[in-house]
């Protein structure tokens, strides 16, 4: 089917979310390959890498931005389903750790972003260090702030934990359940 203007609004959101090194993009990448459609990336990973200097808080926006155009952009190309491995929630929720505060501008395209489930990885896997990881140490302490987050929205979520092949297929079960 041919993704146009007027059926955008019949692809089904599934947003993969949650703490640093909770293999988002792993569950991200293979879902979009099992129901073939694509996968929004994670835009912060690249635009950190391009970016040559410690990140701020202006650059927050303008990552949100990035991950705002690129979720637009990819919408068309899906196959009933767009599989994002990341959004707005995980900016705010930094950004508050951080700098104490949140772009009003990152609040408001949060509340106008809709999705139809959350996928809410656990930190039940080994961290793997990275140089744009953070905070091996908070991981509890993150896992509750993405849950009280994505509950406030009030979207279904699933949390997915256990071993690589028991987390694809409790994703694959609570996606399948909304492609009904």
């Amino acid at each position: 089917m041919q993704v146009t203007q007027e059926n955008v609004r019949d692809i089904k959101k599934v947003c993969v979310i949650g703490p640093e090194c909770t293999g988002k993009t792993d569950l991200s990448k293979y879902l979009a390959e099992f129901y073939q459609t694509p996968w929004v990336e994670e835009y912060a990973r690249a635009y950190l890498n391009k970016l040559g200097r410690s990140y701020d808080q202006v650059d927050l926006l303008k990552i949100a931005h990035g991950q705002l155009r690129m979720e637009d952009e990819w919408v068309y190309e899906a196959n009933r389903l767009l599989i994002c491995d990341t959004n707005l929630i995980v900016i705010k929720i930094w950004s508050e750790h951080k700098y104490g505060n949140c772009d009003p501008d990152i609040l408001k395209k949060i509340n106008e972003r809709a999705y139809d489930h959350y996928l809410l990885t656990n930190i039940d896997v080994p961290w793997e260090n990275d140089i744009q990881r953070e905070h091996p140490d908070k991981r509890e302490y993150f896992w509750q702030r993405f849950k009280e987050e994505i509950i406030k929205t009030g979207v279904p979520y699933t949390e997915i934990s256990g071993s690589r092949d028991e987390r694809r297929k409790k994703a694959i079960d609570a996606i399948n359940k909304i492609l009904l």
